[in-house]
């Protein structure tokens, strides 16, 4: 075969690769559409027995060279993108995608902005087990300058017998605290028919991990317009936690804010295993708000200062931590708090190392 043979075949080639790149691009326009009609109907993208259909038929009409398992597989990668380009079609449209909303959303606690570029820390005790021990947290706290206090009321417990929180009694006490120390207030709701009356007492309704999928939940904080935090699940990925972000806001609150608390791993030298790339990922994602609770990811006091730091370095809106007067009489989560003493040194350390500048501290120090 000569040369000048050789460059035409060549150039045929060229040329039938142009053809299937724009016969790939035709398709993939054509399964852009029919995603859009199935979103509308509200049907499954994937459909199988279609899917089957079409192998099928490669075998059936394939007359070579190829071999009909090569086709198939081949075709098999051109289905696995058609579906991958309507799911990100499906992301475009999520209201909770940056590519949506390409401003970052702030979200208004009691007049102390969170996402707006200054990042804020939030504490308190695990649990609310009594008056004095919120009030002596809440007055620790407001003197240091923080102004977002938590605590936890109603507690989802893995034992039925471990302490469940004060729930109505606790709100209470937190309301008081707010009130006293001119503080907001965020807690745990976990039953929907509890959200009506939570809005009469915490500034800040916390979706718990435990409770990340319960979509009746979701969609009843979605229906207030009373800012929510909603944490990541134990064993959540960052697509199925962006999905229960987007029942919120679809019911028009966009009031919302993430946090990423730790995942259930194999490792056991910690609570839980802090994902701290699930902060930029979330932060790239969305438009919302992301914070990191290093008391419940890692479950040990050594490790809430370090977490900490690699949390606001990498960009956290905000970090959580639990602070307790006597953490070895505390009622639950012992090991991971901090006494008051801890916690003045927690926050002086983020400042003086400049990863913390919030407005707040300028403020009271």
């Amino acid at each position: 075969m000569s040369h000048e043979e050789l460059d035409q075949l060549r150039a045929k080639l060229d040329d039938k690769n142009m053809e299937l790149l724009k016969l790939l691009n035709e398709r993939g326009n054509l399964v852009k559409k029919i995603g859009e009609v199935k979103s509308k109907a509200g049907t499954k993208r994937f459909d199988p027995v279609r899917e089957r259909k079409m192998l099928d038929l490669i075998a059936e009409e394939n007359e070579g060279p190829f071999e009909t398992t090569t086709l198939q597989h081949l075709f098999k990668q051109v289905f696995k993108a058609s579906l991958e380009l309507m799911g990100e079609d499906e992301q475009k449209t999520l209201l909770v995608s940056r590519k949506k909303h390409p401003e970052n959303t702030v979200v208004n606690v009691k007049d102390t902005l969170i996402g707006d570029g200054v990042q804020k820390l939030i504490a308190g005790p695990c649990s609310v087990e009594s008056e004095e021990q919120v009030l002596t947290v809440a007055k620790a706290l407001k003197e240091r300058g923080i102004s977002l206090l938590r605590g936890g009321a109603f507690k989802p417990r893995t034992s039925p017998y471990d302490f469940q929180g004060l729930g109505l009694e606790g709100l209470k006490i937190l309301k008081k605290a707010g009130d006293q120390y001119d503080m907001a207030v965020i807690s745990e709701i976990v039953s929907p028919n509890d959200i009506e009356t939570a809005l009469d007492y915490v500034d800040v309704i916390q979706i718990g991990a435990r409770n990340m999928h319960n979509f009746e939940l979701l969609k009843e904080v979605g229906m207030t317009d009373k800012p929510v935090l909603l944490k990541r699940g134990l064993s959540a990925t960052i697509s199925e936690f962006i999905h229960a972000a987007e029942y919120v806001l679809s019911r028009g609150n966009t009031n919302l804010m993430l946090c990423e608390r730790g995942i259930r791993t194999y490792e056991t030298a910690t609570r839980n295993t802090l994902d701290i790339s699930a902060i930029p990922i979330l932060k790239q994602e969305t438009h919302l708000p992301v914070l990191a609770d290093v008391t419940h990811s890692t479950g040990r006091r050594d490790l809430l200062l370090p977490a900490a730091k690699a949390a606001l370095a990498i960009g956290a809106d905000a970090v959580m931590a639990e602070v307790h007067p006597d953490p070895a009489v505390a009622l639950s989560d012992s090991a991971q708090q901090m006494d008051i003493a801890e916690f003045n040194e927690f926050v002086t350390t983020l400042r003086e190392s400049n990863l913390l500048k919030d407005v707040a501290a300028k403020a009271s120090i």
